[in-house]
């Protein structure tokens, strides 16, 4: 037995998920994305890559800006779903679609819900310094990351970055959701309401966030510098130019806050950052030996904040 779906999702996080719902044999009656975005120095139109997977599989497209006009759900229900599964698809689902399929709408949601429901739940953990995070599956419905769980599965934080991290979910989380269809299909999913009791919310990264507070304690900012890498990157100034950093690892030191105290040591505001991976303006990332080469960090330079 299959189902039939709709797989509703954007970003590479989503590819996975959908090549593991087509492998398990399931009807893919459409995929949904947003629709392609300016990108690049040409603002050129790029398609998301759950499109250009999807259509490398030759699945029926669909790019609506909005799923708020009665066409769009009118088309949507036409397809008689069993069930749809949405994986970072990014717009938001109306009752009316939520509605829809026979056996509801499902979502695989980046953390261990209640725990950092909403935008950018993979790097608000790293940031805070949880010890672990995962992957769930719940039902939706019109609460934010609020509907009842069907199944979840944890995975350490460790060191990892958010890059890291969001690989290692992703794969996790496409495994979890061909679970809970089969259990689905089987009549055999437990769903457990979520409790609010431990809600947390997980804003999304803004620009002014990214920028390096060099008063922060070290362990506070690695846990930033590894939340933001490598996209869109925690970043400093020097010399006029604005460097990112893409790992970077605490150690003990004293000195003004942004002052260069040793080899690729940073003073913070409390102990020292050994700086590993950088990437400077319009260049290739850069191991620490490579980039001194190029862009020395003398001792006594203060890295503006």
């Amino acid at each position: 037995m299959t189902l039939r779906l709709a797989f509703m999702g954007t970003p590479d996080f989503a590819v996975p998920s959908l090549a593991e719902l087509i492998g398990l044999g399931h009807d893919i009656a459409a995929v949904y994305c947003q629709p392609p975005r300016p990108k690049g120095r040409g603002l050129a139109a790029e398609s998301p890559p759950v499109e250009r997977f999807a259509v490398a599989q030759g699945i029926a497209m669909r790019t609506p800006a909005s799923l708020k006009d009665a066409r769009e759900q009118d088309d949507f229900a036409a397809l008689r779903l069993d069930a749809a599964v949405v994986v970072a698809y990014g717009l938001i689902l109306p009752k009316a679609v939520l509605d829809a399929p026979r056996q509801g709408c499902f979502n695989l949601h980046a953390s261990l819900l209640p725990r950092w429901r909403g935008a950018a739940p993979i790097q608000r953990a790293i940031m805070a310094g949880d010890t672990e995070t995962g992957v769930t599956i719940m039902r939706m419905e019109e609460g934010l990351d609020t509907g009842p769980v069907l199944m979840a599965a944890r995975a350490g934080i460790g060191r990892k970055t958010y890059g890291e991290l969001h690989d290692e979910l992703s794969h996790l989380g496409a495994n979890l959701m061909g679970r809970a269809l089969s259990a689905l299909e089987l009549g055999q999913a437990v769903e457990t309401p979520q409790s609010d009791d431990g809600a947390t919310y997980a804003k999304k990264i803004s620009k002014a966030e990214t920028r390096i507070d060099w008063t922060k304690a070290a362990g506070e900012l690695d846990r930033h510098i590894r939340g933001l890498s490598p996209m869109p990157g925690a970043w400093f100034e020097a010399r006029g130019e604005r460097i990112k950093i893409l790992y970077a690892e605490p150690r003990a030191g004293k000195g003004a806050p942004g002052e260069v105290i040793g080899d690729m040591m940073v003073a913070c505001g409390e102990g020292a950052l050994k700086l590993l991976r950088l990437q400077r303006a319009g260049r290739a990332v850069q191991n620490a030996g490579d980039f001194a080469r190029g862009f020395a960090l003398r001792l006594g330079d203060r890295l503006v904040s």
